[in-house]
């Protein structure tokens, strides 16, 4: 990993868990949290620009669709990286859950879908604030790890299940859900990435300047 890269990251993760700890009960810490990372570090993202701004604009159009399906019976978060789609949160039943998936299925740009939704309640405001705090501290652990880049991965905490988004090989991918599945409060990880073969990783690395 480039480690000038990771003097940034650093500093960065223990910042963000402390604002996360000091704004939970805010419900901005997600906002805090993208905005910190996304503007520092979009530069070694492995997706193209194109790509992050796409994914950016898929969140978006989503986010405008749930109301209409879901309303106040269910609660849809939604990530996209280089167009692939991940659903989490609660719905009241199958039928809601397949809307929603359709729904964001008709994006523009969307390129798969994977739909973690729950038939069940909606999820209490404790819940959500532990979600954010177990995702920063998740974030922070893959910084401090050798042999991977944090910026590689996206995190997504939901009931305290972890998701794991991101262009990696299954080297790094392995390593990350290992040291996800070490943070306290982590029921279980689920992997959702994009697998890169170890030579386009080693392209990564000659390009951040290993």
């Amino acid at each position: 990993m480039n480690k000038a890269v990771r003097k940034i990251q650093r500093p960065l993760a223990v910042m963000l868990l402390g604002a996360a700890l000091a704004s939970s009960l805010s419900g901005c810490v997600g906002l805090v949290a993208a905005g910190a990372v996304g503007g520092t570090l979009a530069a070694s993202d492995r997706r193209t620009f194109g790509a992050q701004t796409e994914d950016k604009a898929i969140a978006v159009k989503a986010e405008t669709k749930f109301p209409s399906v879901v309303g106040d019976a269910g609660h849809v978060n939604i990530a996209s990286f280089n167009r692939r789609v991940l659903l989490t949160g609660e719905v009241r039943d199958e039928a809601m859950r397949n809307a929603v998936e359709r729904e964001v299925r008709a994006i523009e740009g969307v390129v798969s879908v994977t739909n973690e939704l729950e038939i069940a309640g909606v999820s209490s405001y404790t819940s959500r604030s532990n979600d954010v705090l177990l995702t920063t501290k998740v974030k922070a652990s893959l910084v401090d790890t050798k042999d991977i880049s944090a910026n590689s991965f996206k995190v997504v905490s939901e009931r305290g299940n972890v998701y794991l988004m991101g262009r990696v090989t299954q080297r790094e991918g392995n390593i990350a859900a290992e040291v996800a599945r070490g943070v306290p409060g982590v029921y279980k990880v689920v992997k959702v990435f994009e697998y890169i073969s170890e030579d386009e990783w080693k392209q990564y690395q000659a390009k951040a300047g290993n």
